[in-house]
Parts: structure tokens; sequence; C-alpha cells
């Protein structure tokens, strides 16, 4: 039911864009908004991100440093003691493990990052293990377990 109290104005009949520079009349003429004078209320005028007005600019003072190697390759980490908790809590049946059966069982993040295995934790259950790399230790328990290490590539 309509009551004078509950009204509400038709779709589309209110605009909410400031029309600016179209007379004294609509509250938005003179200067449109833009203030009195300076570099900003010209027309045109774009300052680019960063620029301080003629101060040397902050990326400019600090000092530099430090160095990024473009070709850095991130692995991923999977030590031999959670490839142990794995085993022991049934969750690997199998003997063999590689990044697409590790990825399936949601120990690694992503498949197409490269797994280095770690030599943390203790390894008594026999396994064959493929990744990209291992750790001198890792190789080592891995294989006094009865083990075989394969790496990709």
């Amino acid at each position: 039911m309509k009551h004078i109290g509950n009204l509400k104005k038709a779709y589309g009949s209110t605009h909410s864009k400031k029309r600016v520079g179209r007379g004294e009349g609509s509250g938005h003429g003179g200067t449109a908004t833009r203030g009195c004078n300076g570099q900003k209320s010209r027309s045109g005028s774009a300052i680019r991100p960063g620029f301080e007005g003629g101060q040397m600019p902050i990326n400019r003072r600090l000092p530099k440093f430090g160095f990024r190697n473009r070709f850095r390759v991130e692995f991923q980490e999977l030590n031999v003691g959670k490839i142990q908790d794995l085993i022991n809590n049934k969750v690997i049946s199998d003997t063999t493990l590689n990044r697409e059966v590790l990825y399936g069982l949601g120990v690694l993040r992503k498949i197409n990052i490269p797994l280095k295995v770690l030599g943390n934790g203790e390894l008594t259950s026999s396994i064959n293990i493929t990744a990209d790399r291992f750790t001198a230790s890792a190789k080592e328990k891995i294989e006094k377990a009865g083990g075989t290490v394969t790496i990709n590539g």
C-alpha cells in the first residue's frame, strides 16, 4: 500500500553526475569545483604519480640497496619427516612418490613448482622418490632406509 511517507523517485529520474562548468545557476559554475588557481585548476593538467612539486621525490631521495635475481628458481619444500608421517597415517599406500602424487594428496600447493626434498626428520620406511632436487642429508636418509632417489630432468 502506498503512503506519502514511503514514496520513492522513479528510477533514472535523478542524476548523481555533477554538471560542472554549466553556469552559476548550477552551483558548480565559475571555477567548476577546481578551486582558484594552480596547476590542477588548468585544463589538461596531469601530474604524474610520485611528482612532489619539484622537490626531490622520495624514490630518488632514499638509498637503493639489494639485488633480486630474475632467474632464481623457487622450490616447494618437503621434509623426509613429513613423508614418514604420511606413511604412518596411511595417507600414502604406494611406495613411489612424485610431484603429481603429492599434489593429489594435498601436500604440495602447486603442481608446476619444482620440488626439493629436505632432510629434516627421520625416515624408516623404504620409498622411491622422484623430485627436482634433494639435499645431501635427505638423499642419505632415503637410501639408508632402503629407498631410491630419482632426480627429474
